[in-house]
Protein backbone atom coordinates (compact mmCIF):
# COMPACT_ATOMS: atom_id res chain seq x y z
CA UNK A 1 0.00 0.00 0.00
CA UNK A 2 1.57 3.28 -1.12
CA UNK A 3 1.58 6.58 0.80
CA UNK A 4 -1.58 7.93 -0.84
CA UNK A 5 -3.53 4.81 0.04
CA UNK A 6 -2.17 4.75 3.59
CA UNK A 7 -3.30 8.35 4.08
CA UNK A 8 -6.77 7.60 2.72
CA UNK A 9 -7.10 4.47 4.83
CA UNK A 10 -5.84 6.26 7.93
CA UNK A 11 -8.31 9.11 7.38
CA UNK A 12 -11.20 6.64 7.27
CA UNK A 13 -10.04 5.00 10.50
CA UNK A 14 -9.85 8.45 12.14
CA UNK A 15 -13.40 9.26 11.03
CA UNK A 16 -14.59 5.87 12.27
CA UNK A 17 -13.09 6.45 15.73
CA UNK A 18 -14.43 10.03 15.90
CA UNK A 19 -17.98 8.91 15.13
CA UNK A 20 -17.87 6.58 18.12
CA UNK A 21 -17.24 9.39 20.61
CA UNK A 22 -20.36 9.48 22.80
CA UNK A 23 -22.56 7.55 20.35
CA UNK A 24 -26.19 8.62 20.18
CA UNK A 25 -27.66 5.15 19.45
CA UNK A 26 -24.92 2.60 20.26
CA UNK A 27 -26.81 -0.58 19.33
CA UNK A 28 -28.08 0.65 15.98
CA UNK A 29 -24.78 2.32 15.16
CA UNK A 30 -22.94 -0.91 15.89
CA UNK A 31 -25.12 -2.70 13.32
CA UNK A 32 -24.19 -0.14 10.68
CA UNK A 33 -20.57 -0.11 11.79
CA UNK A 34 -20.26 -3.85 11.29
CA UNK A 35 -20.54 -3.12 7.57
CA UNK A 36 -17.80 -0.50 7.93
CA UNK A 37 -15.43 -3.03 9.50
CA UNK A 38 -16.20 -5.59 6.78
CA UNK A 39 -15.77 -2.94 4.09
CA UNK A 40 -12.37 -1.81 5.38
CA UNK A 41 -11.14 -5.38 5.76
CA UNK A 42 -12.38 -6.22 2.28
CA UNK A 43 -10.77 -3.14 0.76
CA UNK A 44 -7.43 -3.97 2.40
CA UNK A 45 -7.56 -7.57 1.17
CA UNK A 46 -8.62 -6.70 -2.39
CA UNK A 47 -5.93 -4.04 -2.75
CA UNK A 48 -3.21 -6.38 -1.50
CA UNK A 49 -4.28 -8.96 -4.06
CA UNK A 50 -5.09 -6.85 -7.13
CA UNK A 51 -3.65 -3.35 -6.51
CA UNK A 52 -6.44 -0.88 -7.15
CA UNK A 53 -5.59 2.51 -8.62
CA UNK A 54 -5.17 5.36 -6.14
CA UNK A 55 -8.33 7.09 -7.35
CA UNK A 56 -10.51 3.99 -7.09
CA UNK A 57 -9.09 3.21 -3.64
CA UNK A 58 -9.64 6.78 -2.42
CA UNK A 59 -13.21 6.80 -3.76
CA UNK A 60 -14.09 3.74 -1.68
CA UNK A 61 -12.40 5.25 1.37
CA UNK A 62 -14.43 8.42 0.87
CA UNK A 63 -17.64 6.42 0.68
CA UNK A 64 -16.82 4.49 3.86
CA UNK A 65 -16.00 7.73 5.70
CA UNK A 66 -19.37 9.25 4.73
CA UNK A 67 -21.05 6.00 5.72
CA UNK A 68 -19.41 6.25 9.17
CA UNK A 69 -20.83 9.75 9.64
CA UNK A 70 -24.26 8.65 8.46
CA UNK A 71 -24.17 5.61 10.74
CA UNK A 72 -23.71 7.83 13.79
CA UNK A 73 -27.05 9.48 13.05
CA UNK A 74 -28.64 6.31 11.64
CA UNK A 75 -28.93 7.99 8.25
CA UNK A 76 -32.44 9.33 8.75
CA UNK A 77 -31.42 11.58 11.65
CA UNK A 78 -28.33 13.22 10.20
CA UNK A 79 -28.89 17.00 10.49
CA UNK A 80 -27.67 17.98 7.02
CA UNK A 81 -30.38 20.63 6.67
CA UNK A 82 -29.29 22.39 9.87
CA UNK A 83 -25.63 22.10 8.84
CA UNK A 84 -26.28 23.70 5.46
CA UNK A 85 -28.38 26.46 7.00
CA UNK A 86 -25.57 27.25 9.44
CA UNK A 87 -22.83 27.14 6.77
CA UNK A 88 -24.44 28.77 3.74
CA UNK A 89 -27.87 29.89 4.90
CA UNK A 90 -29.68 27.49 2.55
CA UNK A 91 -32.22 24.81 3.41
CA UNK A 92 -32.65 21.99 0.87
CA UNK A 93 -35.74 20.79 2.76
CA UNK A 94 -37.40 24.18 2.30
CA UNK A 95 -36.14 24.58 -1.27
CA UNK A 96 -37.41 21.20 -2.48
CA UNK A 97 -40.29 20.72 -0.10
CA UNK A 98 -38.79 17.56 1.37
CA UNK A 99 -40.69 15.92 4.23
CA UNK A 100 -38.16 13.16 4.91
CA UNK A 101 -34.43 13.05 5.55
CA UNK A 102 -32.79 12.21 2.22
CA UNK A 103 -29.23 11.54 3.35
CA UNK A 104 -29.73 7.80 2.88
CA UNK A 105 -30.53 8.51 -0.77
CA UNK A 106 -27.18 10.27 -1.14
CA UNK A 107 -25.37 7.29 0.38
CA UNK A 108 -26.90 4.84 -2.10
CA UNK A 109 -26.11 7.18 -5.00
CA UNK A 110 -22.51 7.50 -3.82
CA UNK A 111 -22.26 3.73 -3.52
CA UNK A 112 -22.70 3.50 -7.27
CA UNK A 113 -20.34 6.41 -7.94
CA UNK A 114 -17.54 5.35 -5.60
CA UNK A 115 -17.43 1.59 -6.19
CA UNK A 116 -17.82 1.44 -9.96
CA UNK A 117 -14.23 2.48 -10.87
CA UNK A 118 -12.78 -0.24 -8.62
CA UNK A 119 -15.19 -2.82 -10.00
CA UNK A 120 -14.19 -1.95 -13.57
CA UNK A 121 -10.54 -2.45 -12.62
CA UNK A 122 -11.28 -5.78 -10.95
CA UNK A 123 -13.24 -7.03 -13.95
CA UNK A 124 -10.35 -6.12 -16.23
CA UNK A 125 -7.91 -7.85 -13.88
CA UNK A 126 -9.99 -11.00 -14.14
CA UNK A 127 -10.52 -10.78 -17.91
CA UNK A 128 -7.71 -8.64 -19.42
CA UNK A 129 -8.98 -9.03 -22.98
CA UNK A 130 -12.43 -7.74 -22.15
CA UNK A 131 -13.34 -4.47 -23.83
CA UNK A 132 -13.92 -1.48 -21.57
CA UNK A 133 -17.63 -1.20 -22.39
CA UNK A 134 -18.20 -4.81 -21.40
CA UNK A 135 -16.20 -4.39 -18.19
CA UNK A 136 -18.20 -1.28 -17.31
CA UNK A 137 -21.48 -3.11 -17.97
CA UNK A 138 -20.44 -5.90 -15.61
CA UNK A 139 -19.49 -3.31 -12.97
CA UNK A 140 -22.91 -1.64 -13.21
CA UNK A 141 -24.63 -5.01 -13.01
CA UNK A 142 -22.59 -5.79 -9.87
CA UNK A 143 -23.75 -2.52 -8.30
CA UNK A 144 -27.36 -3.38 -9.17
CA UNK A 145 -27.15 -6.94 -7.81
CA UNK A 146 -25.31 -5.97 -4.63
CA UNK A 147 -27.87 -3.21 -4.00
CA UNK A 148 -30.63 -5.79 -4.27
CA UNK A 149 -28.85 -8.16 -1.89
CA UNK A 150 -28.39 -5.31 0.60
CA UNK A 151 -32.11 -4.53 0.50
CA UNK A 152 -32.77 -8.23 1.21
CA UNK A 153 -30.35 -7.93 4.12
CA UNK A 154 -32.28 -4.94 5.48
CA UNK A 155 -35.50 -6.91 5.13
CA UNK A 156 -33.95 -9.76 7.13
CA UNK A 157 -32.84 -7.30 9.81
CA UNK A 158 -36.37 -5.89 9.96
CA UNK A 159 -37.78 -9.38 10.56
CA UNK A 160 -35.32 -10.05 13.39
CA UNK A 161 -35.68 -6.74 15.25
CA UNK A 162 -38.59 -5.05 16.97
CA UNK A 163 -40.61 -2.69 14.74
CA UNK A 164 -39.05 0.42 16.31
CA UNK A 165 -35.50 -0.93 16.08
CA UNK A 166 -36.09 -2.08 12.50
CA UNK A 167 -37.33 1.37 11.51
CA UNK A 168 -34.33 2.99 13.21
CA UNK A 169 -31.94 0.72 11.31
CA UNK A 170 -33.61 0.74 7.89
CA UNK A 171 -34.68 4.37 7.94
CA UNK A 172 -37.58 3.92 5.55
CA UNK A 173 -39.37 6.87 7.15
CA UNK A 174 -42.72 5.53 6.02
CA UNK A 175 -41.74 5.30 2.35
CA UNK A 176 -43.01 2.02 0.83
CA UNK A 177 -40.79 2.58 -2.22
CA UNK A 178 -37.62 3.14 -0.19
CA UNK A 179 -35.83 0.00 -1.42
CA UNK A 180 -36.72 0.72 -5.05
CA UNK A 181 -35.46 4.31 -4.83
CA UNK A 182 -32.22 3.20 -3.17
CA UNK A 183 -31.48 0.64 -5.88
CA UNK A 184 -32.32 3.10 -8.64
CA UNK A 185 -30.02 5.78 -7.22
CA UNK A 186 -27.13 3.33 -6.86
CA UNK A 187 -27.61 2.32 -10.49
CA UNK A 188 -27.76 5.94 -11.68
CA UNK A 189 -24.63 6.78 -9.69
CA UNK A 190 -22.82 3.89 -11.32
CA UNK A 191 -23.93 4.87 -14.83
CA UNK A 192 -22.84 8.48 -14.32
CA UNK A 193 -19.26 7.31 -13.77
CA UNK A 194 -19.04 6.24 -17.45
CA UNK A 195 -17.40 9.42 -18.91
CA UNK A 196 -14.77 9.68 -16.17
CA UNK A 197 -14.06 5.95 -16.01
CA UNK A 198 -13.81 5.70 -19.78
CA UNK A 199 -11.26 8.52 -19.90
CA UNK A 200 -9.21 7.16 -17.00
CA UNK A 201 -9.43 3.42 -17.52
CA UNK A 202 -10.21 2.73 -21.17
Amino acid sequence: MNIAKKLAFGAVLAVFVATWIKPLWPLEQSLHSSLTVLGLAGLWWVDRRWRLGNGAFAAICGFIAIHCIAARWLYSNIPYDQWLQSLVGWSPDAAFGWKRNHFDRLIHFLYGVCFTPALVQLVRHAWPRLRFGHAFTLAVMTIMCSSLVYEWFEWGIALALSPDAAEAYNGQQGDPWDAHADMLLATLGSLLVWPLARKALA
